[in-house]
């Protein structure tokens, strides 16, 4: 699946930006998964799509050495202050809304797709992590932090605007292709 139509696809989804994506530009780092480590999410060991269940650092930079490439979306909206936490949360449903939209629609046009999205997965209300096996794999999709990437790193190696003021809230997520 070519850029332009990934391009297409994005827009209809509803985000606000994309850019291609280089494979090549996503460098996994320990110190990003170490401040998963921290929990500040309350995440860290209890999804799969979560450290440590979705694999070892190792594990994450031999999955994503498999895609070349693909595409970074965003969605951003206003916000009145770094304190407005309830248009942060609608910003940021939109854009889970957009992206399981897009994500949909290429795993049913049989694209080879890897997704890693904003924030923890969303598939199941709770998580069979650790006692019994993910219900969805095919669906499951794992923060671009859990990979160990910094998105502003990535954003800025793929020329996708990462800060948009203070008074707007970005999430960025990306989709990668395989052929």
């Amino acid at each position: 699946m070519n850029y332009e139509e990934l391009a297409r696809l994005a827009e209809a989804a509803g985000f606000t930006a994309w850019k291609p994506l280089d494979g090549a530009t996503l460098e996994v780092k320990r110190e990003v998964r170490d401040m998963c480590a921290t929990n500040t999410c309350g995440m860290y060991e209890k999804r799969w799509s979560c450290p440590p269940g979705c694999g070892s650092l190792e594990d994450c930079a031999g999955r994503l050495g498999q895609y070349p490439g693909g595409i970074l979306v965003q969605t951003y909206g206003d916000i009145e202050d770094g304190f407005d936490f309830e248009a942060m949360m609608e910003i940021e449903q939109e854009h889970k809304a957009h992206f399981q939209q897009m994500y949909a629609e290429l795993r049913k046009a049989g694209a080879d797709v890897f997704a890693l999205g904003a924030g923890a997965c969303i598939q199941c209300r709770e998580c069979t992590y650790p006692d019994q096996p993910c219900r969805f794999p095919d669906q499951m999709v794992s923060s671009m932090e859990a990979y160990g990437l910094v998105v502003l790193e990535v954003c800025k190696a793929n020329g996708l605007q990462y800060y948009y003021g203070a008074d707007k809230m970005a999430y960025t997520s990306c989709l990668l292709i395989r052929e």
